[in-house]
């Protein structure tokens, strides 16, 4: 067996972000401006890779004030009792080169479920500004609110279930 490596996202090249519908007419995108995510694998092509993820749920951000308060309130995020989400992932499967599913459980809003979003290796190569071999990722994955009953209590049916999650990131090893 290989050695393990360990591959943390780069705060500055590295976005966590959201789109949901919003009226039915528009998206809505937004992200956490507070994450991390670890990656560790003994594999150069990530086939074997496990990842966690933490993301601080205060640190929401969709470029309007307003509605960034009405997302950390008890209808949304309620970041007073829950202050974090998180991600750890039990299986990784490939289904093409450099592409794979992962299987995990995600806990949210007190609720924990099992999902799978597809996790694109994006390359490697070495940084000239940072002098660290570097990795590119990209996760997507299609949430459900209810399922986190997140966002029920609304004045009008406005959102749309379905919540559109996608991660870039860069991820230098350690």
């Amino acid at each position: 067996m290989e050695n393990q490596t360990i591959w943390r996202n780069d705060k500055e090249h590295s976005r966590l972000g959201f789109t949901v519908t919003h009226m039915m007419i528009n998206d809505i995108v937004g992200q956490f401006n507070n994450f991390d995510l670890k990656v560790t694998a003994s594999k150069s092509d990530f086939s074997d890779a496990s990842f966690e993820l933490s993301a601080e749920t205060n640190s929401v951000f969709t470029n309007s004030e307003g509605r960034d308060e009405d997302l950390r309130g008890p209808n949304f995020f309620d970041v007073e009792k829950y202050p974090t989400l998180n991600f750890k992932s039990t299986a990784i499967k490939e289904y093409s080169t450099n592409n794979y599913k992962v299987t995990g459980n995600l806990s949210l809003h007190g609720f924990t479920k099992e999902i799978i979003v597809d996790f694109i290796y994006r390359g490697t190569m070495f940084n000239p500004n940072s002098k660290k071999i570097t990795s590119g990722f990209q996760v997507l994955a299609t949430l459900k609110r209810s399922d986190f009953k997140v966002g029920l209590i609304l004045p009008f049916d406005g959102l749309k279930d379905d919540v559109l999650i996608k991660m870039d990131g860069e991820f230098p090893k350690d």
